[in-house]
C-alpha cells in the first residue's frame, strides 16, 4: 500500500514538473519570436506566414486550454495573429483549399472578423490578410453586458454564412452553422494554450449594432465571438 501510495506520488509530482516546464518553455519560445506592428495598407494588414513551428504537445495543449476574462494591454503581434487566424479557420490544404477548422459539407460557412482600436477587418484565408470592413471599433458591442470583453485588445466574431449551405432549410442551416462554429472556437482556445494567450468563448453581444455595423444580411448570423489578448 505504501509503495502504491509512494509510486502515485512520484508520477504525480513527475506530471507536475513536465507541465511546468512545457509552460515555460512556450513563454520563453513566446518571448524569442519576431514580433512586427500590425499595420493597415490600403485598408488591409497583410499577415506574415502562419508559424506552423510551435513545439507544444497536444497534451500540454489540452491540459492548459482554459477560459480567461483578463488581458494584458498590448496589441497582439503580426505573427501572433497570423498564426492564430490560420489556427481557426485558416487554409491548411492549398491544393484544395480546405480548411483548419471542419465544416458541415464543406459549406465553409464561418467567417471571422477581427474588432480591435483601428477598426473592424474580415479575415480572407486565400490571401491570408484582413480587410477592412469598417473604421468602428466593435469591441464594446461584442461585450455587451460584459464589461471585461471590452478591454481585450481584439475580439474576434465568428459569423456563419447560411448562405454557403446547398439547401433552402434555414432551421438545419441554423443549426450546422452554431456547430461549425464550436469547431472554430476550439482550434482558437488550443492555439491560445499553445501560445500562452488569453480567451475566452462568448455568445453575448449585441448582435443587432454588430450586424448593421459590418452590413450583414439576416442569413450571415454572429454565433461567438472570442476576446483575445496576451495573459495579463
Amino acid at each position: 500500500m505504501k509503495k502504491t501510495l509512494l509510486l502515485c506520488l512520484l508520477a504525480a509530482s513527475f506530471t507536475a514538473c513536465q507541465q511546468n516546464n512545457n509552460t515555460q518553455a512556450a513563454v520563453a519560445e513566446q518571448a524569442t519570436k519576431p514580433s512586427t506592428p500590425l499595420q493597415v495598407v490600403n485598408d488591409t494588414i497583410h499577415l506574415v506566414q502562419p508559424d506552423t513551428t510551435l513545439t507544444t504537445t497536444l497534451m500540454h495543449t489540452l491540459s492548459h486550454r482554459s477560459s480567461i476574462r483578463e488581458y494584458a494591454q498590448t496589441q497582439l503581434d503580426n505573427e501572433t495573429l497570423s498564426t492564430l487566424l490560420w489556427a481557426a479557420n485558416g487554409i491548411n490544404r492549398p491544393e484544395n483549399g480546405k480548411r483548419t477548422a471542419p465544416s458541415a459539407v464543406n459549406a465553409q460557412d464561418i467567417v471571422l472578423y477581427v474588432t480591435m482600436d483601428m477598426g473592424t477587418f474580415v479575415y480572407l484565408p486565400k490571401e491570408h490578410a484582413l480587410q477592412l470592413v469598417c473604421t468602428t471599433d466593435l469591441r464594446k458591442a461584442v461585450a455587451h453586458t460584459q464589461d471585461f470583453a471590452a478591454v481585450a485588445p481584439l475580439s474576434i466574431i465568428l459569423v456563419s454564412d447560411l448562405t454557403k449551405f446547398p439547401f433552402d432549410d434555414p432551421q438545419r442551416a441554423t443549426l450546422l452553422g452554431a456547430m461549425d462554429a464550436g469547431y472554430v472556437s476550439q482550434n482558437i482556445y488550443l492555439y491560445c494554450a499553445a501560445d500562452n494567450l488569453a480567451t475566452v468563448a462568448r455568445g453575448t453581444m449585441d448582435k443587432a449594432a454588430i450586424q448593421q455595423a459590418l452590413q450583414l444580411t439576416d442569413k450571415q448570423i454572429p454565433m461567438l465571438n472570442h476576446p483575445v489578448g496576451y495573459i495579463k
